[in-house]
């Protein structure tokens, strides 16, 4: 089963490495057109980024046998070779656990949208992905403090949704909103995303993506798990997108879209930490659940007055916290490989405790040293943030020097240059 168990481990791999074309379509879908070629470029070029760091010291300071309670420190600049009585491709461990700093980093990014400098993304993404994610991916997943505790975090609720989404936080409160976001008394101005159908198809990558994220995570197939860790995680989106629809629905009078498509995401960020722990009524309920919180968590940031341009706080963060918790009430005797049985099996409140002790400090980590990294970048680099001319004309042109939408933004110059020129001909 070697073979076989490595390549469903390189599959997994390789559809965890496609959610961010899902991040891409969804993040530049949920914004301005002027930002959409920056999103994208970034993106690829901060994963890129993130895989170096990953090599060199990331993977050594999450699985370093040499490590202790805190960190791992062995295994940098990561050789490639076999380790002895692994019944799967190291290698194609390594590929995988490689495409789960990239998502978190992503997930950290939503953040800075539509307002940070690139220098900024490329400085916090070597920073992120070399201190923050391994730090907490060791502390649950390389044998850590939490994992001691017996912390359930089955594929990323906390290491990888939670971490990015309070690095997000850090991000958010030091970069400030954007340009017209918020009104002097305190309103708020909706500013929608260009592009709803990029938006939508996003979700349905990073949904199919998501079969590699949780399913992926059981490692091997010869059990044939991965398909019930599949059929819960495809339950519980299914039961946000559902929840999030009734609720706008009963709220707004309107079912609205982006609300479905950020219940469908919030189901699959809850389920994550869960899928392979609690049965599939379990699974809808987890999903239920996400699916309404993550509409009144959206309301909860604005009335904060958080600018969240694609609701990372929301559906990565509140999301996250939940499906962590779940394991606390939901998790199975028969199926809690890690821990204790929930609250509803008999477990008493000892899971929901440690998981609950696992959101807060995991989640207070991440956001302080975040916070701490952007603050001393903020002082050295002379501020996170474009100009505010160099907003108003976008991150295509004021970042890179081009457009993503070539034909659009060069029509409306070309139709001013000729307003321009008709009425000097007609002054003379």
């Amino acid at each position: 089963m070697f073979s076989l168990n490595s390549v469903w481990l390189v599959l997994g791999a390789v559809l965890v490495i496609l959610m961010q074309g899902g991040f891409i379509l969804l993040e530049a879908g949920s914004t301005r057109m002027k930002n959409a070629g920056h999103i994208a470029g970034k993106t690829v070029f901060t994963f890129g980024m993130a895989s170096i760091v990953f090599w060199a010291v990331g993977y050594g300071f999450i699985f370093g046998n040499s490590g202790n309670f805190f960190v791992g420190l062995s295994d940098f600049f990561y050789s490639g070779k076999q380790a002895e009585g692994m019944n799967y491709s190291t290698s194609a461990y390594f590929l995988f656990q490689l495409a789960f700093a990239g998502i978190s980093l992503t997930i950290a990014f939503g953040g800075f949208a539509e307002r940070a400098k690139l220098t900024a993304y490329v400085v916090f993404s070597i920073l992120f992905s070399a201190i923050v994610y391994p730090i907490i991916a060791h502390w649950i997943w390389g044998g850590g403090w939490l994992a001691e505790h017996g912390k359930q975090d089955f594929a990323g609720s906390t290491v990888v949704h939670l971490t990015g989404a309070a690095a997000s936080l850090a991000a958010t409160i030091l970069l400030k909103p954007r340009i017209g976001k918020f009104n002097k008394n305190g309103t708020v101005n909706n500013i929608y995303g260009h592009n709803q159908v990029f938006t939508a198809l996003g979700v349905l990558v990073l949904w199919v993506g998501w079969f590699g994220f949780n399913a992926g995570s059981t490692f091997v197939v010869d059990d044939g798990f991965f398909g019930f860790v599949a059929l819960n995680t495809n339950l519980a989106a299914g039961a946000g997108a559902i929840a999030a629809l009734i609720i706008s629905w009963m709220v707004l009078g309107k079912s609205d879209i982006t609300t479905i498509l950020n219940g469908a995401l919030a189901g699959l960020v809850a389920i994550t930490a869960s899928c392979a722990f609690v049965e599939t009524w379990a699974a809808v309920v987890i999903g239920f659940v996400a699916g309404i919180l993550v509409f009144y968590s959206v309301k909860l940031f604005d009335k904060l007055k958080i600018d969240d341009p694609i609701f990372a706080l929301s559906v990565h963060g509140a999301a996250g916290i939940w499906g962590t918790l779940s394991n606390g009430l939901f998790a199975t005797k028969e199926l809690a490989a890690v821990g204790k049985p929930g609250l509803f099996y008999g477990g008493g409140f000892h899971q929901l405790g440690v998981q609950a002790m696992g959101v807060a400090v995991c989640g207070l980590f991440a956001f302080v040293v975040s916070f701490a990294i952007l603050y001393v970048m903020k002082k050295v680099m002379n501020g996170l943030r474009v100009t505010e001319e160099e907003e108003i004309i976008g991150l295509d042109v004021s970042e890179h020097g081009s457009y993503g939408y070539p034909e659009a933004f060069m029509k409306e110059e070309q139709r001013k240059e000729e307003q321009k020129e008709e009425q000097s001909r007609l002054a003379n």
